[in-house]
């Protein structure tokens, strides 16, 4: 308990993004030891100015963990879970990017490790034509086990996640407030039905505001927790377009549903395969061929047996990573493995030859 009331403290410091609250614990060595810390030894961290450390070094400390005790007993009130940056239980396709949150809150049932994840975007004001691909795109990853995500707005959001539940997929929302309410309020019934098939997550804490500013927020964690994002209609701005451009930065896979070439509603989608920030998809099908899904059963079957009998150990411990991460870098390899980059680099060769490996576009490795 004391140690999750200085995790929430964290947050609630002043002008501390994601990137400075993870250094301000590096540097530190510990969440607790940022608030002991003397002020000439904050001044040294880097992006760490006078603004920060007079909050940590006066009385203010004291308003944040009043605010982080209110938060606690709203956690433990309706069985929400927090989830440190540290955490094991910390999304690991997450974790891996630089600008992850350092706490979520999370209630729900499906893993958010999931073996395949799909993030599905689009416009509010969606048309027929968009319903239906976002429909029969749902349905068709519904035989790969796919965990869905989006951000429960109106339009493409919300035919996603029904769709998902339709189909017996998990699927969670990424919210833009706190999970203290639910936006748009016409949502809320949907909201409940992924409580027992999926999942709310948020990075806010109860009382935040669905204010403009929380959606960019709020779909940079759509675009990190996902493999690969899916884009149906979208205008030439927006929020869709943002997650897309947030995803190709995570290198995630990105795709996008065609539309009339003189359709507003699909200004953006064009746009996006156009200048070869998003793969041109039909159907499921096609995202399924790109991510090498429809292989990747048979591979895992034909590794369980080589695993331990033509391998190294630590081509064992790639292989093992791959399997469970998919498609990973080789900086997301070297930490959690614990090998050198070097090492790495050979061993990825070498299970290249052996045909078990695959090098993908922006040195990303999958297995075959």
């Amino acid at each position: 308990m004391q140690l999750l009331l200085y995790q929430i403290a964290l947050t609630l410091i002043p002008g501390i993004g994601s990137i400075n609250g993870k250094k301000l614990v590096a540097y530190c060595g510990s969440v607790e030891a940022v608030f002991r810390e003397n002020r000439r030894q904050l001044l040294k961290i880097p992006g760490i100015g006078d603004s920060t450390v007079n909050v940590l070094s006066s009385k203010n400390v004291a308003i944040l963990m009043h605010r982080a005790e209110k938060e606690i007993k709203f956690l433990e009130k309706y069985g929400i879970i927090p989830i440190f940056y540290l955490d094991k239980a910390y999304p690991d396709r997450l974790k891996h990017c630089i600008d992850s949150p350092v706490m979520l809150f999370y209630k729900g049932t499906a893993d958010l490790n999931a073996s395949r994840i799909v993030s599905i975007v689009g416009t509010r004001t969606a048309t027929t034509y968009g319903k239906d691909c976002c429909q029969s795109i749902v349905m068709d990853l519904s035989g790969y086990k796919t965990l869905i995500i989006s951000g429960l707005a109106y339009g493409i959001d919300s035919c996603s996640h029904k769709s998902a539940l339709d189909n017996g997929l998990m699927t969670v929302g990424i919210l833009a407030h706190g999970l203290d309410i639910i936006y748009p309020a016409i949502n809320r019934s949907l909201a409940e039905r992924m409580l027992d098939q999926g999942g709310l997550l948020t990075e806010f804490m109860s009382e935040t505001q669905p204010d403009r500013e929380n959606f960019p927020k709020r779909n940079r964690i759509i675009a990190g927790l996902s493999d690969a994002v899916v884009v149906i209609e979208a205008g030439k701005k927006g929020g869709a377009l943002i997650t897309a451009g947030i995803a190709n930065s995570y290198n995630r896979d990105v795709f996008a549903v065609p539309g009339r070439i003189h359709d507003p509603l699909s200004e953006g989608c064009n746009h996006l395969i156009k200048t070869n920030q998003a793969a041109l998809i039909q159907s499921a099908a096609d995202i399924i061929y790109i991510m090498g899904w429809q292989d990747q059963d048979k591979s895992k079957k034909l590794l369980q047996p080589l695993l331990f009998q033509e391998l190294s150990k630590d081509e064992e411990k790639i292989v093992k990573m791959l399997e469970i991460n998919g498609e990973s870098s080789i900086d997301i390899l070297c930490i959690s493995t614990e090998l050198t980059m070097s090492k790495v680099s050979a061993v990825l060769l070498d299970l290249e030859f052996k045909g078990i490996v695959k090098c993908l576009p922006g040195k990303m490795f999958r297995l075959r």
